[in-house]
Formats: C-alpha cells, sequence, structure tokens
C-alpha cells in the first residue's frame, strides 16, 4: 500500500541615454527632468550614494508612462530561449500580497501583482521582467510559514484553492515564467494523518501495519545518533524531529514512502507546476551525506523521466564540499556566496572582482564536471537569512553593485521578494525567522499585514508605489538588470571566461555562445579606472553597449574607463 500523500563603432558613455538621480519628498517627474543636471551635480558633490547612472551606447532610453519610469533595452524583447537559466523571484505567499482583506497573503493576490513581475512584454519597460517563480510552500498548514504540511494535494485555504494555482501557473507559462513549488519532503507536520496512523500503529505495537516503518524512529535503548528524538505518544518508542516535535521526519528507506513520494510530485507537475525547491535535502538521512545524496539522485532521476525539462534547487546549506556531493541529483543553492560575508557581499564593498571571477570559473568546472547541466545558483539573501538591504544598505551603491555582480553571471540567480525594493529584516535580538518575512510594501492600499510574530521596526524602505515611478530607484536598477541580462543571452548560458587583468581591482569575463559574445567588466571601487583592452584580455570588442550603477564608462581607441561602482558591458 502506498503511503496516502494525498488525502562595431566606439561609444563613448551617455549616448542616447537618461542620467536620474533618486528624490524625496514627492517632486513631481516633470520638475526632476528640468533640474536634473543640477541635481546630479549636487550629489557628486555630496557623494549621495542614491545616485544611479544607467545608460546604453546602443540607444536604450528612460521615460514615463502613467507615473511610471520606463526601462527599456535594446534586444531585451527579442524571443527568450526556453531553458532554465532564467532569474527566479522568490515569493513567500503569506507576506506578498492580499487579495480579500484577510491581511495574508495569498495566490490571488501573486495573479493579481503578475504585471509588476512579468507583463509578458519584454520591450514595454513596465514590469521586474522575472522569469521563474519559487512559491514557498502552499500546502495546508497550522502555522504561517507552512513547512509544516498536514496535507500536501491540496492547497491551504489561506492560500486559496487549486484552481487559483492553476490559473496562475497558466498566466505563468502565457508569459515564459516558470513556476516551482517548495516541496518539503524532508518532514511531515505532527498533525499530518500520516503522522496520526504511524503513532497509532506504535501504540498498538502493530509491526504489520504500513504505517509503522513510515517516520524515522528509535527504541529507548538505541543509539540517538546525535539526531533529536521525541517520545512517540502511547508508545516507549521515539519519532525523529530534528527542526521541531511538531515536524517529524520521514522514513526514506521506506519503500510506502517513496512511492508515496513520487506520486506527490506526479500529483504537481501533472498540474503544471514546472518544478521544485526541496527543504532541508542533506537531513534525509541525519548526519549521513552520502545516504541523503543518493536518495536525491534516485528521487530527482524518477521525476526527470515523468518530465525532462524539470528544474530542480536543493537547499544544502553547508560548505561548497559538501552541496557539491548533491550536484549530480540537482542544482543548489551556493550559500557559500551569499549573505553577508559571502563573496558577492565582500566583492560588491570594494572588493577584487577577480576574486569574484575566478570563484565563479571554478565553480562552473566543478558543477560541470559533476553533472553537465548543472548550473550555479546564486542569491544574496531568501525567508531564512537576514535581509540584504540591512547589510549592504539600501541606498548604497553596494547593494546595486551586489545585484550587478549577482545577477550578470551564469545560471539561475534568484531575487527575494521586495529585494528590488531595499526591504530590510533581520531575526535580531527577537530571534524570529518573521521578521525576515515581512509584507511586501506595494504603497497602493494592499492589506497584505507582517506574519504572525514578527514585530521589526525598521522600515525605511520605500514602497514598490513609489519606486516606480522613480527612474533613479533601487526597482528601476533591478529591473534594467534583468533586462540587460536578457538582451544578452551569452550572459546567463555561454562559454565563461574570467579575464585576467593585473594590479587592478577592475575585472570581469566574456562568455560565448551560439556565435555571440558579450565582455561584463565590474569596477566595485571608489573611483573611475581606467585599461587597455588588450592588458584586460578582452580584445575584439568594439562597442560599448551598455553601463550600469553609480558612475559611467566610455570606450575610446581600445581604452575601457568604468566610473566607480559600475558595470560595463560590450560587444
Amino acid at each position: 500500500m502506498t503511503a496516502a500523500f494525498l488525502p562595431a563603432r566606439t561609444v563613448t558613455a551617455l549616448t542616447s541615454n537618461v542620467l536620474f538621480c533618486t528624490m524625496t519628498g514627492g517632486k513631481d517627474v516633470t520638475q526632476m527632468k528640468k533640474i536634473i543636471a543640477a541635481i546630479l551635480c549636487a550629489a557628486v558633490a555630496l557623494g549621495l550614494t542614491a545616485c544611479v547612472k544607467t545608460g546604453t551606447g546602443a540607444g536604450g532610453q528612460d521615460d514615463f508612462r502613467n507615473g511610471e519610469a520606463v526601462v527599456r533595452e535594446k534586444g531585451a524583447d527579442a524571443p527568450a530561449p526556453d531553458d532554465n537559466d532564467r532569474v527566479f523571484y522568490e515569493i513567500f505567499v503569506g507576506s506578498f500580497s492580499d487579495s480579500d482583506g484577510d491581511g495574508i497573503g495569498d495566490l490571488r493576490g501573486i495573479i493579481n501583482r503578475m504585471d509588476y513581475l512579468n507583463d509578458g512584454d519584454p520591450g514595454s519597460g513596465l514590469s521586474l521582467g522575472i522569469e521563474g517563480i519559487w512559491l514557498t510552500p502552499i500546502f495546508s498548514s497550522p502555522s504561517y510559514h507552512k513547512y509544516d504540511v498536514t496535507d500536501y494535494r491540496s492547497v491551504d485555504p489561506a492560500f486559496g484553492t487549486a484552481d487559483d494555482l492553476k490559473e496562475l501557473i497558466a498566466l505563468c507559462h502565457e508569459r515564459g515564467v516558470k513556476l516551482i513549488l517548495d516541496l518539503p519532503i524532508n518532514h511531515t507536520g505532527r498533525l499530518n494523518s500520516l503522522f496520526a496512523e504511524f503513532c497509532a500503529a506504535h501504540a498498538a505495537g502493530d509491526t504489520l501495519s504500513p504505517a509503522y516503518d513510515r517516520y524515522s524512529w528509535r527504541r529507548p535503548d538505541d543509539p540517538a545518533g546525535g539526531a533529536v528524538w521525541e517520545p512517540i505518544p502511547g508508545s516507549v518508542d521515539y519519532y525523529e524531529c530534528n527542526f521541531s516535535p511538531d515536524m517529524p521526519e520521514l522514513n526514506f528507506d521506506s519503500e510506502d514512502v517513496r512511492n508515496g513520494l513520487l506520486d506527490l510530485a506526479r500529483f504537481w507537475l501533472d498540474l503544471g507546476a514546472d518544478g521544485f525547491r526541496f527543504d532541508a535535502a542533506k537531513y534525509v538521512y541525519y548526519g549521513d551525506n552520502d545516504r541523503s545524496a543518493d536518495f536525491w539522485k534516485w528521487y530527482i532521476g524518477r521525476l526527470r523521466e515523468i518530465k525532462p525539462d524539470i528544474y530542480t534547487v536543493a537547499e544544502v546549506w553547508d560548505i561548497e564540499s559538501v552541496a557539491e556531493r548533491y550536484i549530480p541529483a540537482s542544482n543548489c543553492f551556493d550559500f557559500t556566496a551569499a549573505g553577508q560575508d559571502g563573496i558577492i557581499a565582500r566583492t560588491a564593498k570594494g572588493g577584487n572582482v577577480n576574486d569574484f571571477t575566478a570563484y565563479t570559473a571554478r565553480t562552473l568546472g566543478r558543477l560541470k564536471a559533476l553533472r553537465a547541466d548543472a548550473m550555479p545558483v546564486y542569491f544574496i539573501a531568501n525567508h531564512d537569512t537576514d535581509r540584504a538591504a540591512g547589510y549592504l544598505g539600501a541606498e548604497s551603491a553596494d547593494m546595486r553593485m551586489a545585484a550587478n555582480l549577482y545577477i550578470l553571471s551564469p545560471g539561475s540567480p534568484f531575487l527575494y521578494y521586495g529585494e528590488e525594493l531595499g526591504m530590510r529584516g533581520s531575526r535580531g535580538a527577537s530571534a524570529t525567522d518573521a521578521n525576515r518575512r515581512l509584507a511586501m510594501p506595494w504603497g497602493d492600499g494592499d492589506t497584505v499585514r507582517d506574519p504572525e510574530g514578527a514585530n521589526y521596526a525598521n522600515r525605511t524602505q520605500t514602497s514598490a508605489a513609489e519606486q516606480k515611478g522613480d527612474a533613479g530607484s533601487l526597482y528601476s536598477h533591478y529591473k534594467r538588470l534583468l533586462l540587460l541580462r536578457r538582451a544578452n543571452p551569452e550572459i546567463a548560458r555561454g562559454e565563461y571566461t574570467p579575464l585576467t587583468p593585473e594590479g587592478t581591482k577592475l575585472g570581469g569575463f566574456v562568455s560565448e555562445w551560439e556565435g555571440g559574445r558579450v565582455c561584463v567588466v565590474h569596477n566595485t571601487s571608489g573611483e573611475s579606472l581606467s585599461v587597455s583592452l588588450a592588458d584586460l584580455g578582452a580584445e575584439g570588442f568594439e562597442t560599448l553597449t551598455a553601463f550600469i550603477g553609480a558612475g559611467e564608462a566610455s570606450l575610446a581607441g581600445g581604452k575601457l574607463t568604468v566610473g566607480p561602482q559600475t558595470t560595463a558591458i560590450l560587444r
């Protein structure tokens, strides 16, 4: 019985481009355009980090429509490859957008916000332009975070219905967006009927019951093995629960469990999901990475038989050598590169770009040796970490430089909802993850509220409504970054060659794909840097197609100049 998991020209900077600087106090756009030159001069003189300059040597421009800054890049409206090398956006569902006034984000809220995320027209310049969505768990659960699932085949009523999910998936697919579900199968919720049946079987001593070995358990005299155990109600035995007593861990040696998990994944793939994020992947066999990795190899291998183009990403929160054991099965988030101490943040804050590109080249080499279609998965924050704006500074050039570094990199980078607005949030002294999962600041009357237990007071970021109307906002910066990545598809999927200049922190890479070549050069220092293309190792590039950051860029006579904390793109 199967477990019931159901009930070519020289271009100088500022060619056909507009510079904007963030303004506050409700100045209207017309006035800002009239006085922009004066504002920019003052900002430079005062060293204001909110001032951002973007440009496209190939003729891109900014304008406004219905109060929103329109951002365009030449080539971004070309058809995108239908692969998994795309920018994903993590949505903590209950905190994103509320459609029915109960204060809880829901699937209908996401549907209503799709034009913000991706309006289906990359030429419009009016949406963020994400290419994939990761939904945190949507299944029935008593908690706000939903990682303690009580019914894997039903959508939690607070979030909507299966029909809502189908509608969202269909809308995503119409707009070229893939949608993956967070599938927390290392453990279930304590209130799951599967666990109730397991407890009943142990209380009755019914060793023949298919539920008896459904969860990981031990006898009183068995070694604990470093794991966490709680008494099984009505029994002398103990069940494993490394995260919480409310999250009992499944027994992955059980054929009943394995078959049930295959049926579960097939159910959601049949409904239209494009893949899964797997929570706590290294814990399926506690303390045994080899056995855990072998399980995922088997499981995801079977899922690829069902859906050959499935996208999976696993949470293996550990050092590189451990995470790489799971790569033969699935892509894994790069926790080494993420966070306050990760190489992305260190580089963005004035570090040596060549260290970051060397890291990326090494990562690509190791991943491809383990699985041909493996890819890096960079991010700077997610729902389990402090938000990046807190350690980088929402209004600083560091935040924008970090985004430049990881989004203009190969693979499938992941944004965390609100990152593009500079949302803050940290666990802090309150020791609650709810402060990392705060309500999205739409600024237009959305009734979504912070999750239960949140008490974070530092709400200094501006809303989506405000930032959409500001061409110099962090939101507009992210919007342009995604357009630049789309306009230069070689960045995501090409053969990556790091540049190796000597005696400078300026660095970058060349990427070649299907006959196209692009060169991306970053300057994370606080001063303008110049280098000849020959010394940079970037001979053959003739056109500066775009730049983005706190400064400007120019290319003349084979010499490239890149302003402070700025990225240049050459073709």
